[in-house]
């Protein structure tokens, strides 16, 4: 992928912190809902609170899974952080895979059958729980960066220190002295 200019790096980049905490906001309420249903002894309340996690789940699911996902790959493509260059950036890109793939095609039948029945069982309480915990370890490993480069990663910042080869760093493509840590390290948003 062909990197992206500043001003197109950094809308991308806004878009994709504010659709990803709007998809833990969503878990965040699909929780509150679920341990409302899970909790009452009123059955109208349980079956008010599955048809809210329905509408959630039909209307608001799918797009914000689907953009934080596309929007981090092109991210991550688009900059000198790379997709497999860094462990972080590599460990949020499978969380975030696995999250949206359950988000969609485990957590939205959950939700369906909740609100056919009425009623929210145990699994609606744990899936919005374990989603939460992913998505602000997902959120923690942004902010720290932890962890250093991968084995690519590595190779590349080698070739590009030993002059051995050519780096895109998101600027154009640099020999020696500039590689992608170097580059990266400056160039965040």
């Amino acid at each position: 992928m062909k990197p992206l200019k500043r001003t197109a790096r950094r809308r991308l980049l806004v878009a994709h912190v504010a659709v990803s905490v709007s998809w833990l906001g969503l878990t965040v309420g699909l929780l509150a809902l679920g341990i409302a249903a899970f909790r009452t002894e009123d059955p109208e309340t349980a079956r008010a609170a599955a048809r809210a996690m329905k509408i959630f789940g039909d209307w608001l699911i799918v797009p914000f899974a689907m953009f934080s996902l596309l929007s981090g790959l092109a991210l991550s493509l688009g900059t000198p952080w790379g997709l497999a260059r860094h462990r972080w950036v590599w460990t949020k890109f499978w969380l975030t895979l696995v999250a949206a793939a359950l988000s969609v095609f485990a957590l939205r039948p959950a939700i369906d059958e909740a609100a056919a029945r009425g009623s929210v069982g145990l699994d609606l309480v744990v899936a919005p729980s374990l989603a939460t915990a992913t998505y602000l370890f997902v959120t923690a490993i942004s902010v720290l960066k932890p962890w250093g480069t991968t084995r690519r990663g590595q190779r590349l910042h080698r070739a590009a220190r030993t002059g051995k080869g050519t780096v895109d760093t998101g600027k154009g493509v640099t020999g020696a002295g500039k590689g992608v840590d170097a580059m990266s390290s400056r160039r965040t948003a």
